[in-house]
């Protein structure tokens, strides 16, 4: 199984939208705080930059009081790149995911210019494999846009 990164957060009053329910705003936040975290366990902070998060799918309402947890996997790798799928779920239901997608990270040097890594991410597991082929069509959807 491949190395993962886990937040956990209390939904306080501060956190909710106009409805009531969690804020995408203040998810997203959280999503890419925890998804950089686990390709911190990769490569050295400091030479790490989000390129790209490939969507966050909201599936469900989170509430004042709920606990959540986030979870980060990096998934995949290009030359300079590491690809990280990020789930969230709320600790009241904890196999059922409330929301999830995919951040896209570059590794840099001090001048910001991309630069390889040498990482090889294999998955271990048939659902890493499946999340993997997902991240690398994303990515390279992405780069034919371009």
């Amino acid at each position: 199984m491949l190395p993962k990164a886990l937040s956990q957060r209390l939904i306080k009053s501060e956190d909710l939208n106009h409805h009531k329910t969690f804020f995408a705003g203040r998810c997203a936040e959280w999503f890419v705080e925890t998804s950089f975290i686990a390709v911190a366990q990769y490569v050295n902070p400091q030479h790490i930059v989000c390129l790209k998060v490939h969507g966050l799918e909201f599936l469900h309402p989170i509430y004042a009081g709920d606990t959540i947890s986030i979870e980060s996997t990096v998934i995949a790798n290009g030359k300079s790149t590491l690809t990280v799928y990020t789930k969230v779920t709320c600790n009241k239901t904890p196999d059922r995911i409330f929301c999830d997608g995919y951040a896209t990270f570059v590794h840099v040097n001090d001048d910001t210019v991309p630069q390889p890594h040498g990482i090889v991410i294999t998955p271990t597991t048939e659902l890493e494999a499946k999340l993997q082929e997902e991240a690398k069509a994303l990515v390279l959807k992405s780069k034919e846009k371009k």
